[in-house]
């Protein structure tokens, strides 16, 4: 048998972007669940802060400054996500429908 080196390129490269599309997408999902289903995953206890030298930060002042932090990572997961399908969704459509062109392109000939 014998191994056209082309066509696992274009098979592994579709895979690659299969792969990337699926871990993006797990990412968006779950980010949507955290946001809208389980609201309270991403909370965490907030401890009076240490009282020592400097200013000491009110309780309100850390539940503020918690809900930017949560909003920052958020979007940070977002961001994550949606550059993760940007950029397997082109890879696997590309290499995918060069493989199927081949594919057509033999039948048509064989």
């Amino acid at each position: 048998m014998k191994i056209n080196l082309r066509l696992l390129y274009l098979y592994l490269f579709s895979a690659v972007g299969l792969v990337i599309i699926v871990f993006g997408s797990i990412q968006l999902v779950d980010l949507g669940l955290k946001t809208f289903v389980f609201k309270e995953a991403d909370v965490y206890e907030i401890y009076p802060a240490p009282k020592g030298e400097g200013e000491v930060i009110s309780e309100q002042d850390q539940k503020d400054r918690q809900k930017r932090d949560l909003s920052r990572q958020r979007q940070r997961e977002l961001a994550g996500a949606m550059s993760a399908i940007a950029i397997g969704l082109p890879l696997y459509l590309y290499h995918w429908n060069t493989i199927q062109k081949e594919n057509k392109k033999k039948k048509i000939e064989g």
